[in-house]
């Protein structure tokens, strides 16, 4: 039996089994609960493509556009 794409049930059958899965990971990953960098609590929500905001502490802060973690660049300085 096929697998399920839970957060993808809306499309049913339209656009391919690809591309419902791909976009089932990236809601996955936007509804999940996220955790303030400033005040600690998991009340983090989407503002737009990027920008995050706290319900608590209100602050706003960018991160990535479906995840509210920043990449952190290492940087190899060679002397």
């Amino acid at each position: 039996m096929a697998g399920k794409i839970k957060n993808a049930k809306g499309f049913g059958a339209r656009y391919g089994r690809k591309i419902r899965s791909k976009l089932g990971k990236f809601l996955n990953l936007k509804n999940k609960d996220k955790k303030c960098p400033y005040c600690s609590a998991m009340r983090v929500k989407r503002i737009a493509s990027g920008i995050w905001t706290c319900t608590k502490c209100e602050s706003k802060f960018t991160g990535r556009a479906y995840d509210s973690t920043r990449t952190k660049i290492k940087a190899n300085i060679e002397e």
